[in-house]
């Protein structure tokens, strides 16, 4: 395969708890082409989107960590601009057990006016959530003060470089059938012979990953599922001087997370999800440095773009 496809993240919500003046509760909007991929969905995550340039139209899909209200309780927000909007493709939504009895009792009491169908899909075990043709989306049990998940957009491998000469060489004429042999495909020329896409491509290069953690403690699943991802996004709610503190509700410290950043070989890392104490973040980010020097902390409608990777 070999994806010319644009990867940005959108931090729409990086607040934990209750939103504060400049933070808004959790959401990350991955913007795959034409595709948008929501991480969680804190209240008020539709008017973020508005202001990101995010589209009610799309193809979209939903992945939901947990079921504590600064996660899924901006979905009847969503669902009902979306509703206004005339949206007609489908949602799918993604999530623990628990998610689609939430999203039965929302539908069976909030006059929607839906113009579009929904899918309810539970997760509940290690494993693919989802899977498309370019990419899929694995998760994990995380460790919080209630089953909840931690998710993995992993790209399926491209295909090498293309090398041009060697296509020449082999008397293959330009024009879609190099593009055939560009996208993985053989060929049958038409002197018979059948030309393997390897023939004229280098080794296929890995896609990109993104892993974001939802709320937890330390685990080993997480060390596993972030290994080399490009970006890993995890919760910092707490500072390290109150490590007691975010054991005790499930969360994470920033050099706990730096820690799983530096073990898994990760090429960044955000830290989200902040307590409504931190409104002056340096701490967080020094916590974080101090170990894991390629680290930042995430604002609100900050972005990100993820490269290709030329190995």
């Amino acid at each position: 395969m070999k994806f010319l496809t644009s990867l940005r993240v959108i931090f729409l919500g990086t607040a934990g708890g209750i939103p504060t003046s400049r933070r808004g509760l959790t959401a990350i909007l991955v913007k795959r082409g034409n595709e948008q991929i929501l991480f969680d969905c804190g209240e008020g995550t539709q008017r973020q989107m508005i202001i990101a340039g995010g589209s009610f139209h799309s193809n979209m899909k939903v992945f939901v960590t947990h079921m504590h209200g600064d996660h899924v309780l901006g979905l009847p927000g969503l669902i009902q601009t979306m509703s206004l909007l005339r949206r007609d493709k489908k949602l799918e939504i993604y999530g623990p057990p628990g998610l689609r009895a939430f999203m039965e009792c929302i539908r069976g009491t909030v006059q929607f006016g839906l113009t579009f169908p929904i899918e309810v899909r539970e997760v509940s075990e290690t494993g693919v959530a989802c899977e498309e043709r370019e990419y899929l989306v694995e998760c994990v049990p995380a460790d919080h003060t209630i089953p909840s998940l931690a998710y993995a957009l992993v790209e399926k491998p491209r295909s090498g470089k293309f090398y041009p000469e060697k296509a020449k060489a082999l008397g293959i004429p330009e024009g879609p059938l190099w593009g055939k042999l560009q996208h993985g495909e053989e060929i049958k020329l038409d002197d018979g012979r059948v030309i393997k896409p390897e023939e004229v491509t280098g080794p296929s290069r890995p896609g990109r990953k993104i892993v974001y953690t939802g709320d937890t403690r330390p685990c080993r699943a997480l060390t596993k599922i972030a290994w080399d991802a490009d970006l890993l996004i995890h919760e910092a709610t707490f500072g390290d001087e109150l490590a007691e503190r975010a054991k005790e509700d499930g969360h994470s410290t920033p050099s706990q997370a730096a820690k799983l950043a530096k073990k898994s070989k990760v090429k960044r890392l955000v830290l989200t999800h902040l307590s409504a104490r931190y409104e002056d973040a340096s701490m967080i980010l020094e916590q974080g440095r101090k170990i894991f020097n390629n680290t930042i902390v995430a604002e609100d409608l900050m972005e990100i773009e993820i490269p290709f990777s030329e190995k």
